[in-house]
């Protein structure tokens, strides 16, 4: 039978005959019947825990449950705060950039690929410089070259109607 309720089942909620009883030390007392098992949780002020419902026969657990449940709880908020979700930035440039411009965006590009985002690298092209797109690839291969110890290209340069995108991701 499935849990009631979110989390596992704990003392009357427990509906089987026998159960594998592990005690509050964490030795093995083996099987015995639902009664037994909740006597002698009952003897020490603990909790009998369903642990593992799908065993054949369940194992149940002598222990505190609002401990069992603060230790999941805090187990959980770790599991949650140790991810880190990673975002796609991106920097426009222009072919005829500047070289001050230039390194200021260098600079975020920087910053973006040491927090551990991906940088997406836009080359936008306006007018005549269509007809010159080998500008803007040889800015892009300057960036890459720049970045060669930093990142890695994930996305080689390619032009998606008037831009040209490369995507780079932190190594």
């Amino acid at each position: 039978m499935t849990p009631s309720r979110e989390g596992p089942r704990v003392n009357d909620e427990i509906e089987v005959g026998s159960i594998r009883v592990v005690s509050e030390t964490g030795e093995m007392l083996g099987i015995m019947t639902l009664h037994e098992a909740l006597q002698r949780a009952h003897e020490v002020e603990l909790d009998l825990v369903e642990v593992a419902p799908q065993a054949d026969p369940p194992v149940c657990k002598i222990l505190d449950f609002g401990k069992y449940k603060y230790e999941l709880q805090k187990k959980a908020n770790e599991a949650r705060k140790k991810q880190k979700i990673i975002e796609i930035k991106e920097i426009k440039l222009r072919p005829g950039i500047d070289e001050n411009d230039y390194q200021v965006k260098m600079r975020s590009i920087h910053r973006f690929l040491g927090d551990g985002d991906k940088v997406k690298v836009t080359m936008r092209f306006r007018g005549r410089e269509m007809a010159h797109q080998e500008l803007g690839m040889n800015v892009l291969v300057r960036v890459r070259d720049d970045l060669a110890d930093r990142a890695k290209v994930e996305q080689t340069p390619k032009m998606e109607g008037r831009q040209m995108t490369m995507v780079m991701a932190p190594k």
